[in-house]
């Protein structure tokens, strides 16, 4: 009877190995799948890159361009100021970054760190505004950048940062922060720490993962930005590469060729970044809520 239940016990055993074995290899088929359907977008872009316009639309689609039209990329690059874009979307990227990343981290210290009355009623008000639409607050808000003449300016692209670097930032390293024993603050407390140095010598250094994804998060956000410097800059000395993207579609022709050139230009640093710091960035959205 014993070796009929042990054998009946490794059967069953064996069972469930197959099992497990049989789901992760449906759930990694699945993941490749959706990653072919991901990245085929990107692969027609890259694709047409390299073409030329009739080859762009040709039916059935040709994948492998035959000849190369490497002559895009510097077509691309001399057909618009592509510099003189790129200067002015950093211009507007390292304030705004730097602005969320501090003013952010701020925020969520005394949301997560300090005690004070109306903490967690101020904090359930602010994520309300999560479900808040973008396009509610449009107008009103340029309205009062054009009563305060920074239309056509870089302030409204860049101001906004340094006052709270967004709900949702706040909200990310305000769950980190949580995460982080509140026996270090007390023990620099009695050495005679103030809150802004529990912040920098403690909380900040051990929250670099949260502070990378943050600073990531805002930065793709201002790179890849179109409705806000769309809205708020005329001047086409002061456009962004997102905007200076839309030069390449006119009104009676468009040069899709060169768009695909530019547009896999600028994706590329995008990516790069990615790649650098996706251990940063995973770590920081992996432990991110794992207290509270």
């Amino acid at each position: 009877m014993a070796t009929i239940s042990g054998s009946g016990t490794a059967s069953r055993r064996m069972g469930a190995a197959a099992r497990r074995r049989l789901g992760q290899g449906i759930a990694y088929a699945l993941c490749i799948l959706g990653s072919i359907i991901m990245l085929i977008p990107l692969a027609w872009l890259v694709r047409s890159s390299v073409m030329t316009l009739g080859q762009i639309f040709i039916f059935p689609p040709q994948w492998i361009p035959d000849p190369l039209a490497l002559s895009n990329y510097p077509d691309a690059f001399t057909t618009v100021p592509f510099l003189l874009y790129f200067k002015n979307t950093m211009t507007i990227l390292m304030p705004a970054v730097v602005g969320t990343v501090v003013t952010s981290s701020l925020a969520a210290f005394a949301f997560a760190r300090l005690r004070w009355r109306g903490r967690d009623l101020v904090f359930g008000f602010l994520m309300t505004t999560l479900m808040l639409p973008y396009v509610v607050t449009l107008i009103p808000t340029f309205l009062v950048w054009s009563h305060l003449g920074l239309v056509n300016t870089f302030v409204p692209l860049i101001l906004p940062a340094w006052f709270g670097g967004g709900i949702f930032n706040i909200f990310l390293l305000r769950q980190f922060f949580r995460t982080i024993p509140r026996e270090l603050d007390e023990s620099a407390v009695i050495d005679g720490a103030n809150p802004i140095q529990v912040l920098w010598y403690i909380i900040a250094p051990l929250s670099r993962p949260a502070l990378i994804t943050v600073a990531i998060f805002s930065a793709l956000a201002v790179w890849n930005d179109f409705l806000g410097p769309l809205i708020y800059l005329n001047d086409s000395n002061k456009f962004t590469l997102a905007l200076g993207l839309n030069s390449f579609v006119g009104l009676y022709s468009s040069q899709w060729q060169l768009l695909m050139a530019a547009s896999t230009m600028v994706l590329a640093p995008a990516v790069v970044v990615f790649l650098i710091a996706q251990r940063y960035f995973v770590e920081g959205i992996t432990l991110t809520g794992m207290k509270g």
